[in-house]
């Protein structure tokens, strides 16, 4: 018989699990907080380490919501039944999908990262806004990209914005957290080719060959890259700009890159 449901606004797992929102808490616990029926779906399909989930029955209306709710079963997780006014203290804005969940933050180290010789890869460096990074994700996992790394001191990969903007394939994609110098060094050391973006290449990315080892290495609109990712191990390109901005969002760039990839890659 399931636990009377949490009905308090004080009750302590409801104030733990709302602090999540907050890096330093997160850092703190050590966990991370999955709002959203799909992103919640997806870590539960890649077996994510759940530590408890929250339900709110009334609110369970949408089929990855009622997709959830049937796989509970295979994961550890604690089943915390929550009211309405319980879960809107829980939920991000208006979107109220009747699940939430808490997990263990997930691993991100380069150790862990065991793509094939002729993978490609991609890097971001120094970007904080999550709804740029969540969407540099997407478009990798579309687009064939074996794994994602975050380059840059502070990066808060697993942001509730970011697990969000990116609909849940940062449980799905292999993703790492570095910094320029570990990153670059990594790559060397399995012998991938490094393209870094820049507005100031000469070459353009339609000009360059993707095929094997790869990195494609962007950067903010605002900082751009930094010089870790210059010098003769690294081939810079641009894309064409005919307008009046010198630049691309991170996210669109990315995408165009990706594709282009992916497209001389499919044609071998």
């Amino acid at each position: 018989m399931p636990s009377p449901p949490i009905t308090s606004l004080q009750n302590q797992r409801v104030k733990d699990a709302a602090k999540l929102r907050e890096r330093r808490q997160r850092d703190k616990q050590g966990r991370i907080l999955i709002d959203g029926a799909r992103e919640l779906l997806r870590a539960i399909e890649a077996g994510l380490e759940l530590t408890e989930v929250f339900v709110c029955p009334s609110l369970c209306q949408t089929d990855d919501s009622r997709r959830v709710l049937d796989l509970l079963d295979r994961t550890r997780a604690e089943i915390l039944h929550v009211t309405p006014e319980v879960f809107g203290k829980l939920a991000f804005g208006e979107r109220a999908e009747g699940v939430l969940g808490v997990a263990r933050t997930p691993g991100a180290r380069l150790a862990d990262l065991d793509p094939p010789a002729d993978a490609l890869l991609a890097v971001v460096e120094s970007v904080e806004k999550p709804g740029n990074l969540g969407a540099v994700l997407r478009s990798a996992d579309a687009a064939g990209v074996s794994a994602v790394i975050a380059a840059g001191r502070g990066v808060d990969l697993y942001s509730p914005n970011v697990i969000r903007a990116s609909l849940g394939v940062i449980f799905t994609l292999p993703v790492a957290a570095a910094t320029a110098e570990e990153t670059k060094a990594w790559l060397a050391s399995r012998n991938v080719r490094i393209y870094a973006a820049r507005v100031d290449a000469r070459q353009l990315y339609t000009e360059t060959s993707y095929a094997g080892g790869a990195a494609i290495v962007l950067g903010s609109e605002a900082a751009g890259l930094s010089s870790v990712w210059s010098g003769a191990a690294v081939t810079p390109i641009k894309l064409p700009m005919h307008g009046a901005a010198d630049s691309l969002n991170i996210s669109a760039a990315a995408a165009v890159i990706f594709y282009e990839a992916l497209r001389q890659r499919a044609a071998r």
